[in-house]
């Protein structure tokens, strides 16, 4: 994982006060931070992997995309030449994806997915 201060295009931002809601008190940090963000700058789209992450920001009416998502929407945009090989490398970097998943996603955007 590269150090995320050395990308222009991160904005490194304080934490917000999370007592304010009660439905965020089940989530982890990154995922109540990214919430208490999205909700106070108005974002539409908030990217969240974790299962009740992803059901507190639709039930708060925040769209959401996942990890994938994003490598698909690079991968269709022509930003990245394999949704296959990067899904794969954050695989071997530790990053928890199901295998079949990304096959799957693979296929429909035109890779062979193996």
């Amino acid at each position: 994982m590269p150090d995320l201060r050395t990308l222009g295009w991160v904005k490194s931002v304080a934490n917000e006060d999370d007592a304010t809601l009660p439905v965020l008190f089940e989530l982890d940090h990154g995922e109540k931070q990214t919430i208490i963000l999205a909700r106070k700058r108005g974002a539409s789209k908030v990217i969240i992997d974790e299962r009740i992450g992803r059901g507190v920001a639709e039930y708060l009416g925040l769209s959401v995309t996942g990890t994938l998502g994003v490598l698909a929407k690079a991968k269709s945009l022509g930003l990245i030449p394999s949704f296959f090989e990067a899904a794969s490398a954050m695989r071997q970097q530790g990053i928890h994806y199901n295998a079949d998943l990304i096959a799957r996603l693979a296929q429909h955007l035109g890779e062979n997915g193996k």
